[in-house]
This record gives C-alpha cells, sequence and structure tokens, in this order.
C-alpha cells in the first residue's frame, strides 16, 4: 500500500489547492457557485484522486487515477484562464499559478509512465 503523503506530487497539488482556495476568496459573490466552486473541486480533485489511487491495489487502478487527476489538472488549467480572463485574477497571478499546473501534470504523467 503506498503513502500519498509521500508522493512529491500530491504535496504540490494539495499546496496548489491551498492555493486556489485562497485566491478565489477574491473572486466576485456572484461566482460562489459558478468559477468559484468549479475552480475549487477541481484543485481538490487532483489531491484526492491521487490519494484515492494510492489506495488502490494494482499499479493499473492507481494509473487510472493518476489519469483521471490528470484531467482535473487540465480543468484547473481552463479556469485560471477564464478567472484571468474575466479580470478575476490578475496576470501574475494566473501566470505563477499555471507554472505549478504544468508542473503537476507533467509529473503525473511521468509517474504514470513509471509505475505502468
Amino acid at each position: 500500500m503506498r503513502n500519498f503523503k509521500e508522493l512529491k506530487v500530491w504535496r504540490k497539488s494539495h499546496e496548489l489547492c491551498l492555493l486556489i482556495y485562497n485566491v478565489t476568496k477574491q473572486f466576485p459573490e456572484e461566482e460562489r457557485y459558478g468559477i468559484t466552486s468549479q475552480i475549487r473541486r477541481a484543485s481538490a480533485s487532483v489531491p484526492t484522486n491521487i490519494a484515492e489511487g494510492c489506495g488502490r491495489d494494482s499499479d493499473k487502478e492507481f494509473a487510472r487515477f493518476l489519469r483521471i487527476a490528470g484531467g482535473s489538472i487540465s480543468e484547473v488549467e481552463y479556469l485560471l484562464i477564464l478567472s484571468a480572463d474575466l479580470n478575476y485574477l490578475q496576470t501574475g497571478q494566473k501566470d505563477e499559478l499555471i507554472i505549478e499546473v504544468i508542473a503537476i501534470r507533467k509529473m503525473l504523467f511521468n509517474l504514470v509512465k513509471a509505475i505502468l
């Protein structure tokens, strides 16, 4: 059984989730059930799926959850772009967060390759 807390990709995705929660506090109240909710859920889905995959019995199942996490990180990337285009984020904030998103996506891809 794997310990998800030992995975660097889990730690980075958890940190990104915390950053997303913090930055979305400044989003307009009318987005509470829209973009704010969706980007928070997508960002939480990444470390959640990594953790769930770690609890599975096989590398194949673990890889499936890592791929789901990869889909969620792509969703986060788009929602960051949308948020910036709607002027909910400053360009610098978006760029810093997307750098983290890309790093996490690469780590997920490489971890899938390593376990299969």
